[in-house]
């Protein structure tokens, strides 16, 4: 196996925060290969990671004993993936052009699939808040150009009582998405413009105070997909490589791994591993840091 190793840029480090105070010493442990595109990993605290592999059509279910299990088969080419504050699996479904929420009984219902009658581009990644809204970027990937309704890749809404909202609409490409601990700020990678913007989060869930968290446009490394934060506010950018920025945007450093990454999770035991989907593969880091827990306990 490949060995990948952790980078520090010591060029670019924050005063307050350093990679050391983050990962542990050791590499990135490969837990899962031979896949084709892997994405939207999140961590149920039965002690399981899902992840989809969007061109094979499924979910897969991973365990710490080393067994990966088809979850879900076909999964509307899912990507992103999270749980609702209830422990249920919300996914948007890249292929079938929507968000969808599988009910503890396995019954799969639609929270989103059109805005003002026309239908979604496709759905990438979520996130859902502790009021139980729902938040989702909508980029065009998996539509053809002469397939696609909106002329427009919005940042969307749903509320807990099931209105949906276009929060944002001047993304070229919005891609992962991902609250800051006390959910007063929501990060957006927008992929073509290789930075990560910063909203302020309102009590009605509306987005204000746009602005730039990390311009990615001059470094080797570009392109931010998926992301998360950790209880200390730091964000984890996986774009190229997977960023560590503070809470004030400042680059602490990289964890590297042979294949690139699109998206990351925290999980185990004690939260503090970091699960990396990256093409092919799934990768594992141990943290010192906790991430924050999807489902809030």
């Amino acid at each position: 196996m490949e060995i990948a190793f952790i980078a520090i840029l010591i060029g670019s480090m924050a005063e307050d925060v350093n990679l050391s105070d983050l990962v542990e010493i050791g590499e990135p442990e490969c837990i899962a290969t031979d896949l084709q595109f892997t994405e939207g990993p999140v961590w149920h605290p039965d002690g399981y990671l899902l992840f989809s592999d969007i061109p094979a059509d499924t979910i897969y279910k991973w365990t710490p004993d080393g067994k990966l299990r088809r979850f879900r088969s076909p999964s509307g080419n899912s990507n992103g993936l999270t749980f609702d504050r209830q422990g249920r699996l919300i996914a948007c479904e890249h292929g079938n052009r929507r968000v969808s929420r599988t009910e503890l009984d396995g019954k799969i219902v639609v929270l989103a699939d059109k805005y003002e009658g026309k239908r979604l581009n496709s759905p990438n990644d979520v996130v859902v808040k502790s009021d139980g809204s729902v938040y989702f970027t909508d980029p065009p990937y998996g539509v053809q150009p002469d397939q696609r309704e909106l002329d427009f890749q919005g940042v969307y809404r749903i509320a807990p009582d099931g209105t949906m909202t276009l929060l944002v609409d001047d993304f070229i490409k919005p891609n992962g998405l991902a609250f800051s601990p006390d959910e007063k700020v929501l990060y957006i990678g927008d992929t073509d413009r290789n930075h990560v913007r910063a909203f302020d989060v309102q009590p009605d869930g509306t987005l204000t105070n746009d602005r730039v968290f990390a311009d990615l446009s001059n470094e080797k490394h570009q392109r931010p997909d998926g992301m998360k934060v950790d209880v200390k506010g730091n964000l984890y950018v996986t774009a190229g490589v997977t960023w560590i920025f503070d809470s004030e945007g400042r680059h602490v450093g990289e964890i590297v791994t042979p294949d690139s990454p699109a998206n990351c999770a925290f999980g185990g035991a004690d939260n503090k591993t970091l699960f990396i989907t990256a093409r092919p593969s799934v990768y594992r880091v141990q943290l010192k840091v906790q991430g924050v827990k999807v489902m809030g306990e």
